[in-house]
């Protein structure tokens, strides 16, 4: 049995019966069955038009909500499936397999479910994560502002006030994504007259229809232009207590509870790129393989290191579902960064081992090269990951 599997059973044998046991694996291959069958069938045939047409793929996330697909996201008493966070990570795999933006989405949904799974507010647990976790709401996560702020990278773009009640935020979010009038997001800010750092922030989860906030189009990309992201504007808009998710004295345990899997869990998009790259060049092979064999990376190379990344990342999944706080961030954030870097080479080398039809307008190769900067360059970005490291092993203490 392979050590994940075995690791996994360990931790959720305790006083549980074998046959518990197997009826959790089944239910999980089950539950992975119905998500590649809906995959196949309703997102395949709309790739094309979400990459090229910017369409945003409401509808599949929605069947995939009703599919089980967020559940692993959502404890049992609130509508998941006890699944856990290696449930996101394939789940987000078998989209990203195909369609990166819907990846991206489905991290964007299961990341917004985990925020809200992950406070103390009990209310807010009640009413929204059953909803999230069947589709019937759709969700965002505006936590990269916050996370490069308390990381020293770039200012905070919003600023909230106390009052009785709640909150009231100002500012600007440029970028945030899987939204529209409808949906919802989480976002952290800090608050006036607290405590500078990641201690005197408030989260809140943002209702789009609310008044005071209003969305707004933005720049469009090279890729994931489907992924609904636009801009998130804050004028005297009050928040109140009941949807906030942590207040100050209480933010910096929260980020520590919520960061690890938030990381962890964009590796589900990385490890359906490659997966995909790799059968890109396999193909390929089939009629090229005597002068795509000179080319550097070729596909069982990538292949091994795939098998390595998916193994560590499930690992530290199952890890991460026992314990939020493990003792295993200096992990994540190289095995994110190892995901990154071999998603642009993976990409790149199933470029060059499909020649020119790779470069044709609707080849998934060139396509999947686009997307793979994407998982570079979403926070945490390659240059964050490496500054993170390099603090952590020079024991330097976090900037904020």
């Amino acid at each position: 049995m392979p050590a994940t599997v075995t690791a996994t059973a360990t931790a959720l044998r305790g006083d549980a019966s074998a046959h518990d046991y197997t009826q959790h694996l089944e239910e999980w291959a089950a539950s992975l069955a119905k998500v590649r069958q809906l995959v196949a069938e309703k997102l395949a045939p709309k790739v094309v038009d979400v990459d090229l047409k910017a369409e945003y793929p409401e509808a599949f996330l929605r069947e995939l909500g009703a599919a089980g697909g967020f559940r692993g996201a959502v404890a049992p008493e609130y509508g998941g499936n006890g699944l856990g966070l290696k449930h996101v990570v394939q789940v987000m795999e078998e989209a990203a397999k195909l369609c990166l933006s819907t990846g991206f989405l489905v991290w964007c949904q299961t990341a917004c479910a985990r925020y809200i799974q992950m406070s103390d507010n009990e209310a807010l647990k009640k009413s929204m994560l059953p909803r999230i976790a069947r589709g019937d709401v759709l969700v965002g996560t505006g936590l990269s502002n916050t996370v490069k702020s308390c990381d020293t990278i770039e200012d905070f773009r919003l600023s909230a006030k106390k009052v009785a009640g709640g909150y009231v935020i100002n500012g600007v979010l440029p970028w945030v994504s899987n939204l529209g009038p409808t949906h919802y997001f989480t976002t952290g800010c800090p608050v006036e007259g607290e405590a500078k750092g990641d201690d005197g922030l408030v989260f809140i989860l943002v209702d789009c229809q609310q008044p005071g906030f209003k969305l707004v189009d933005c720049a469009h990309f090279v890729a994931l232009d489907g992924t609904r992201t636009l801009a998130c504007h804050f004028r005297d808009a009050f928040v109140s207590d009941a949807m906030v998710l942590s207040h100050p004295g209480q933010s910096r345990e929260y980020v520590k509870r919520i960061k690890p899997g938030m990381i962890l869990a964009q590796m589900g998009m990385g490890l359906g790129l490659i997966e995909a790259c790799v059968d890109m060049m396999k193909q390929a092979n089939r009629t090229h393989a005597h002068v795509n064999q000179f080319l550097d990376d070729q596909a069982e190379d990538i292949d091994a290191v795939l098998q390595e990344a998916r193994a560590a990342t499930y690992a530290l999944a199952d890890t991460l579902s026992a314990n939020p706080q493990a003792d295993v961030v200096l992990d994540i954030l190289k095995l994110r960064l190892a995901g990154g870097e071999m998603s642009v080479k993976a990409a790149n080398a199933a470029m060059l081992h499909m020649g020119a039809k790779g470069y044709l307008q609707k080849s998934p190769a060139q396509r999947r090269l686009r997307e793979a900067y994407f998982i570079a360059i979403v926070t945490p970005a390659t240059k964050h990951l490496r500054r993170e490291i390099a603090r952590i092993e020079a024991g330097t203490p976090c900037p904020a």
